[in-house]
């Protein structure tokens, strides 16, 4: 009986894909054609009764499919009057993950804080100085930022953690890069690093207290970043 239930939810679409259906029929509905802008955010929002961060990710997905443009400071057009083009299977979408994140993150660095070696803390440190030194290069920068989240993992000497971040880590798919193409900026990652020398701080003081606030503010500002309109 469980093994049916299991077998049947990992069956159910994710939220982002029935939002992204319910945009594509309000599209057909609409009567909108190519080139054509869609309401706002906000209006698209209530009309669908959903949050702005799934109404976010359903966008996102039908973007990748080909079916919207997004413009910065414009809006979101239709780019495809061929609405019915499936929308591509993209993982958890951004805001699930960073949910996750916050909830699991924040104990995980609580524990690296009690726990963390000399030589663990050193691996931390090594890759906030990657962060540093390769701030203007977007993809050495997110190898560095990972590195850094994976290192705190590592310095619990819990392996199931390691491999639980490592899951998680795995989950920035094609949604996530697509939402980091359109809000990453150079105050962003600037104060991503400041955020990560907080955390790294705590960790060295040995303080689980101040780097679980500090590795949840982190992940909060970054959701918050992410869901601005």
């Amino acid at each position: 009986m469980s093994k049916k239930m299991f077998s049947a939810s990992e069956h159910e679409p994710r939220l982002y894909r029935v939002v992204a259906n319910r945009i594509q029929s309000l599209i057909a509905e609409a009567g909108l054609v190519a080139g054509d802008r869609l309401p706002s955010e906000r209006e698209l929002a209530a009309r669908l009764q959903v949050s702005r961060a799934s109404l976010r990710e359903a966008v996102l997905a039908l973007e990748l499919g080909g079916v919207l443009e997004v413009r910065g400071g414009s809006g979101v057009y239709l780019c495809d009057e061929q609405v019915e083009e499936a929308i591509p299977e993209v993982g958890p979408g951004p805001f699930e993950v960073l949910s996750a994140r916050r909830l699991i993150e924040s104990e995980v660095v609580a524990i690296a804080a009690r726990v963390a070696t000399d030589s663990a803390i050193d691996a931390i440190w090594k890759a906030v100085l990657e962060m540093e030194k390769h701030h203007h290069n977007p993809a050495s920068n997110e190898q560095a930022d990972r590195e850094f989240h994976l290192s705190i993992a590592r310095a619990t000497g819990n392996s199931a953690l390691v491999g639980t971040m490592e899951y998680l880590w795995n989950q920035r798919g094609s949604l996530w890069h697509r939402l980091k193409e359109h809000f990453q900026t150079e105050e962003l990652r600037q104060q991503t690093l400041g955020d990560h020398r907080q955390i790294l701080q705590a960790i060295v003081a040995h303080d689980p207290a101040e780097a679980r606030r500090a590795m949840r503010a982190h992940l909060e500002r970054v959701t918050r970043t992410f869901s601005r309109g």
